[in-house]
């Protein structure tokens, strides 16, 4: 008997389908899963993989592809227009990536667009500013940071879409470990903004996703 019982109609309940969290199962398991999926000629996103399991999957499901950075494996990478795209992800360095990118490769199994924009944090908050013309054409913001976390009540106090905060793990002393960014976006004086859990790049994309849907279904 299976040890397992998927989801598959998640996604008439709630309009997106089940996402598998691959860091504990087995690589057997992972495979006999996605099998699932292809055989329903369904995409599926298996997140935060160890990269030995990424490149194992990569060889028995050809056409796939796996980020080793953010641990994301897709049966298929959905080719979508940046032009199209309603979400920005905003990062303050580049030792977020890896939360910026299970953020991106979410909305793709989900075929929703989405720019990136790394490295404008606080500490280079020009960076920022140059910018801000270019990210008032998108309906959502996620915006992840370590440290000290300040990055998402800058955005927040300057644009006026939905912001999605995501603290990362990034960081040493205090800032170890995330807490000190959680912390600060939670307690952040900037009006409405949405915190998610350290290091959750997946769940600030389904989040925005949801916003994302509302807004088609009610322009």
């Amino acid at each position: 008997m299976d040890d397992y019982i998927l989801d598959m109609d998640r996604e008439n309940r709630l309009g997106f389908p089940e996402v598998i969290y691959g860091k504990s199962k087995s690589v057997a398991l992972l495979g006999q899963i996605l099998r699932d999926y292809q055989q329903e000629n369904r995409n599926a996103l298996a997140s935060r993989l160890q990269p030995e399991k990424g490149e194992a999957l990569l060889n028995e499901f050809p056409g796939s592809f796996f980020d080793p950075l953010s641990g994301a494996f897709l049966l298929k990478r959905n080719d979508l227009p940046e032009a199209d795209a309603k979400v920005a992800i905003i990062s303050a360095g580049s030792s977020d990536q890896f939360a910026v990118n299970e953020a991106l490769y979410t909305l793709n199994l989900l075929e929703e667009a989405a720019v990136c924009l790394n490295d404008v944090g606080v500490a280079g908050l020009h960076r920022l500013l140059n910018r801000l013309d270019d990210l008032k054409k998108f309906s959502v913001l996620i915006v992840v940071a370590g440290f000290e976390g300040a990055l998402p009540s800058v955005v927040g106090g300057l644009l006026s879409q939905p912001i999605i905060a995501v603290p990362t793990s990034i960081g040493y002393g205090v800032a170890e470990g995330g807490q000190s960014a959680l912390h600060a976006m939670l307690s952040s004086c900037a009006n409405g903004i949405t915190v998610t859990n350290i290091d959750n790049g997946y769940g600030a994309a389904m989040a925005a996703y949801r916003i994302i849907q509302l807004l088609k279904h009610n322009p």
